[in-house]
Formats: structure tokens, sequence, C-alpha cells
């Protein structure tokens, strides 16, 4: 722990209007936790800003007392937790959000949550480029890029931020556009938070007001048919689809649908803007695969997105991984998939596979730090730790990425999660000549590498 005086935290907790936390003290445990809680930060002191200025407050005493900073809102992209050292700054009261619907834009807070946006969006026929949890953090999400359940049609959420206010390391509080200074733009769009903390950005929302989206479960004897199947289906599918098809085995407990209590399925999600009819002929090829457990596959309000995947929104241990695959072998890959993660692997393993291109594939308008758009496909691992062991997990999870490495292309930052054991994996996330410039942009913006409790990017040494 730090070995400040107990006077440096108190003219701390006088600079800021939100309060200030210390280990042992209450409110403390709280204000340290998130959505993860396999890795949860221990810092030596927390700050609970209530806006930019704390932030700026925050940031700026850090510096002057050598403490790195993290920062966090909703906890979900945890990635370096701080072990008895540095300065939290959690964002979980900047709350606001506006909706300009003239521009079709909206701005948001750090500490907002997309289903806030989709709330206010939706009374104007208007809806933001959200993930498949709305429960997610909005702007971690999508300074990671943003790979959202209407990726293919719109591409990336990064390719579609107007501005982005931020505390750099220096604790300026910085209005930035592609005019206004068009290389940190760039790096903070795919960089994550190595460049400052984002205190709010605006964004585009799209005229998009009801989907055709849903769910197709199938049982375990189907799901090699199921996986192979949609495989070759996304071949054939327009962009203004996006999809994905994931395999668990659902625990047999009373909040589960009766369906899927106990069993091993193949989940197909749908998400599909154009209208219902052609909605139903679109995924008739994957309904004639094999009967459904459940099919919820239907007509529905935006607001109602966040159930095609329904993906828990309780705090829970997790450990996970992704990469991005090219052109695939598909019945290579669907054996792999189930040799290695299938229901007789060691650790449970909940498999994801998503479907990318379209949109995604093709330069934004705006240049990001987001990188390896040539990618198919983003497959991701997730164990969760309360049905097996991270030590258990962590080998099965290595031996599926190694057999897919002939495909794999690169990794997403938006999947990377937490794990202490795991190797710096930046490398992965950015081109070659991207990585070198975002060195470079660390080097001016943040030389001491104060953000550094994040999938770091080290400042390039001095020339």
């Amino acid at each position: 722990m730090s070995d400040l005086p107990a006077a440096a935290f108190e003219e701390l907790s006088q600079r800021t209007e939100g309060p200030v936390f210390r280990p042992g003290r209450p409110g403390y445990d709280e204000e340290r936790s998130g959505f993860q809680t396999a890795f949860r930060h221990r810092p030596a002191v927390i700050v609970g800003a209530a806006g930019a200025a704390d932030v700026s407050a925050a940031v700026t005493f850090a510096d002057a007392h050598g403490l790195p900073v993290a920062v966090q809102a909703t906890g979900h992209g945890l990635s370096a937790a701080t072990n008895g050292e540095g300065l939290l700054i959690s964002t979980r009261r900047m709350d606001g959000v506006h909706i300009d619907p003239a521009a079709r834009t909206a701005r948001f807070e750090a500490g907002v949550r997309w289903e806030q946006v989709i709330a206010e969006a939706a009374p104007h026929g208007l809806a933001p480029l959200n993930g498949s949890a709305p429960h997610v953090g909005a702007v971690g999400y999508t300074l990671g890029g943003g790979l959202g359940i209407l990726a293919r049609q719109f591409g990336y959420a990064a390719d579609h931020v107007r501005g982005i206010e931020v505390v750099t390391a220096d604790g300026a509080l910085r209005q930035v556009t592609a005019d206004s200074d068009p290389d940190l733009f760039w790096a903070l769009r795919g960089g994550r938070d190595n460049f400052g903390v984002v205190t709010s950005m605006e964004v585009d929302l799209f005229p998009v007001s009801r989907l055709y989206g849903g769910g197709m479960f199938f049982p375990a004897e189907s799901v090699p048919d199921v996986f192979s199947a949609y495989l070759a289906w996304t071949t054939t599918v327009p962009e203004e689809l996006t999809s994905s098809v994931s395999l668990m085995a659902y625990p047999d407990l009373p909040m589960i649908p009766a369906p899927l209590r106990g069993r091993y399925v193949a989940h197909i999600r749908i998400a599909y803007t154009g209208d219902a009819a052609s909605g139903e002929r679109l995924v008739a090829p994957l309904r004639a695969v094999a009967p459904r457990l459940i099919d919820s596959v239907q007509e529905m309000p935006y607001t109602a997105s966040g159930t095609i995947y329904n993906d828990p929104a309780f705090p829970h241990a997790y450990y996970g991984n992704n990469v991005l695959l090219g052109e695939v072998d598909s019945s290579t890959l669907v054996k792999t998939v189930l040799e290695v993660a299938g229901p007789d692997s060691p650790a449970m393993c909940v498999i994801d596979l998503r479907h990318l291109g379209g949109a995604l594939s093709r330069p934004p308008a705006v240049a990001s730090a987001v990188g390896n758009r040539d990618a198919r496909y983003i497959l991701r691992v997730l164990t969760p730790l309360a049905a097996s062991d991270i030590d258990i997990a962590r080998p099965v999870h290595q031996r599926l990425f190694d057999a897919v490495r002939p495909w794999t292309t690169g990794r997403s930052l938006n999947f990377v999660y937490s794990d202490e054991d795991m190797p710096d994996q930046t490398s992965a996330v950015y081109a070659p000549d991207d990585l070198r410039r975002l060195a470079e942009l660390k080097r001016v913006h943040d030389p001491a590498n104060l953000f550094r409790h994040n999938h770091n990017i080290a400042p390039a040494a001095a020339r």
C-alpha cells in the first residue's frame, strides 16, 4: 500500500466533489467491486468521481505522488488489477446522457451503460451501436472498438465517434476531435485507457427502431450439424444481418428455462434490420437443420435487443479470451471446438463464434487504431469460475487457440479479459505499424506510463 501520509489523502478529499475511499474504510470494498469478481482492483485510494473536474484532480494528485492510475465504470473490461498500489478512478456516478435527435447523436458521460443510451434514444426512433449486453459501460466498450449487434451493417462503434472529452496525464481536460487533434483522436479510439481518462464522448445514432431478431436453441445431438450449417450460412447473408452461435452447457437450476436445464446446446443469435418477412426467409435454412428447443426469433422493438443474447447481468467470476479468424476449414473448426472445449472438456467452456465482415472490414471515414479488420469471425471462449478452476481452464483455452492458430489473424480488445499470468497481448491486438505509432503517441501524452493498469502500451523509448 502507499506510504503517503493521511494528510495527503485528506487534501485530495477536499479537492473533489465525489467521495475518496481508503483501504479498510467504509465503502472501499463496494466501490472497487465490478462485474468481474475473479479479478478486482485493490488500490491505495479510490476517487468516486462526480464529474470531469474530479477526474482532473485525481490524475493531478496521482501524477504528483507517483501513483499509477486505473479507471473503472462497470468493471466488465478489467484487464490489469491494481494490487495495493495506485489510484482508481471510479466513474459510476458520471451518468449523464443527452440525445440530439436532429444531429442524430448522443453525448454520454464515463459511467453510462448502454441501456441508458438505448432508452433515451428510442423515443426519437434512434439507436446506438451497443453490444450484446446493454449493462456494459458505453465509453470503455467504444474505446476498445465496440463490436455490436449491428456491426456488420454499421461497423465498429469507434468508427462513429464525433468527439471525446479526456483528462490526459498532465491533468488537463481536453476536447478531442478529428480536427482538433487527429493523432490523439486516432489513438483513443482503439487504444482504450492508455492515453487518459475519458470523461464523456459524443457518438452517432442510427435510424433503427425495430429488429427481426432473437435466438434459436438446438439440442446436443444436433450441435455438430448446426455449427457446420451456421458457418456455411454466414457466407450467404447480407450485411444487414449480424449473428453469432454459442455452444454451452446450461446448469440444472430453476432460473434456467425448462427446455435448457442441464443440457448442452447450440444457440444461434440473430439481429436483422430488414423486414420480418425477409428475415423469415433468411433464417429458414437454419430452422431446417434440426428441431429447436426454443425459437424466439421475431419482430421486436430495438429496446428489447438485449434479449437476443440475454447475457447475465449479475456480477460473477469468469476467465476468457478470444482470437480473430480469417478463412476457416469449417469441418475442422467444428471438430476442433467440440473435441477441445465441448461438453467433455475438463473445464466448462462457453464458446461464442461471431460473424464479422461487412462494414467491419472496410476502412472508416476517420481512421482509428482498431485493427485486424480483415477477420471473418471472432472465436471467444469463456469459463465461469464458479464451475471450473482457472488452473484447469487456462490450458484448455490455450489448446483451443493453438489448434486454430492456422486461421488466426489477431485478437479483439473488447474480449481480452484479465489474467495476471497471461503474457502481454497488445501485439496481437494491433498491426505492427499501428502499435509503433501508439507507442510514439504514448511517449508524447503519457511518458511516465501513468495509465498502465490496462492492456498497456508502453511509451516508445526517447530518441
